[in-house]
């Protein structure tokens, strides 16, 4: 693959607002994940970590389906240990990526995504989902756990949910994963960017340093008991009113009057 196909892999746009979208651009292979397009990825996000204009993340598909999982054709034709744990080495960098971003990352959600393709958007921060997406982590047909979708997904949706879809495979529909947690929000697939929109602009809004550090929190809280969860997260908050978009929120606050931050 040259170097034009590779970055055509993975096409990025950012408006002025510091919004950055990346379509995942191969529609042939519903935009599954090879080592190729983890490459593109990996490259978008490590650029991305150090951007301080970026303020909000929306994660797409091309075509038909957001994104169809790791290519089980290439997998079969690598039989070899070290290629797979390369590939899944490569994979969970690249989601480890995501959720180490500053930024909130917002799956667009259409079409299937299965399997690699239902761990991305479990691993995103929001997803907005079109009324026909489906999602399965649908591994284990092929006789293969979705072990690595696991990781994600049991810290989305109730792990008894998690683990009916990944032992059969089956696939659920955008209202169940809605019902289950594994999206914010379902609307028809013609209103699927503006829904998108309403969540960019609300998060655009606020102070960028209160986002960056409430997703880091959030995340890392969640992984800890509850004492040294409230120690971190009380500290948090305390580091966030030094800054001086909370200190001016106060001030609008106490005199009624909305915040003139700059965001």
């Amino acid at each position: 693959m040259s170097m034009s196909e590779s970055v055509n892999l993975l096409q990025v746009t950012k408006d002025a607002r510091g919004v950055v979208t990346l379509t995942l651009n191969d529609p042939a292979r519903f935009n599954a994940l090879g080592s190729e397009m983890l490459a593109a990825l990996q490259e978008a996000l490590n650029g991305l970590a150090g951007d301080d204009t970026v303020r909000v993340v929306v994660l797409a598909g091309a075509g038909k389906a957001f994104c169809a999982g790791h290519n089980l054709k290439d997998m079969a034709a690598h039989p070899d240990l070290a290629w797979y744990q390369q590939l899944f080495t490569q994979c969970s960098r690249m989601m480890l990526s995501l959720h180490q971003l500053p930024v909130p990352v917002i799956a667009r959600v259409h079409g299937m995504a299965t399997a690699a393709g239902c761990q991305l958007v479990a691993q995103c921060d929001l997803a907005v989902a079109a009324e026909g997406a489906t999602f399965a982590t649908s591994g284990i047909h092929y006789g293969l756990f979705c072990a690595t979708p696991s990781v994600p997904l049991v810290r989305n949706v109730p792990v008894k949910r998690a683990m009916e879809m990944l032992l059969t495979g089956d696939f659920i529909d955008a209202q169940t994963a809605l019902r289950e947690g594994l999206v914010n929000r379902v609307v028809p697939l013609d209103a699927l960017d503006a829904e998108v929109e309403r969540l960019v602009q609300s998060i655009v809004e606020k102070p960028r340093a209160a986002v960056t550090m409430g997703k880091a929190l959030v995340y890392r809280q969640r992984e800890l008991g509850l004492e040294a969860a409230y120690q971190i997260a009380g500290q948090t908050m305390a580091v966030n009113m030094m800054d001086e978009a909370a200190q001016e929120g106060a001030r609008a606050f106490a005199e009624k009057r909305k915040p003139g931050w700059k965001t």
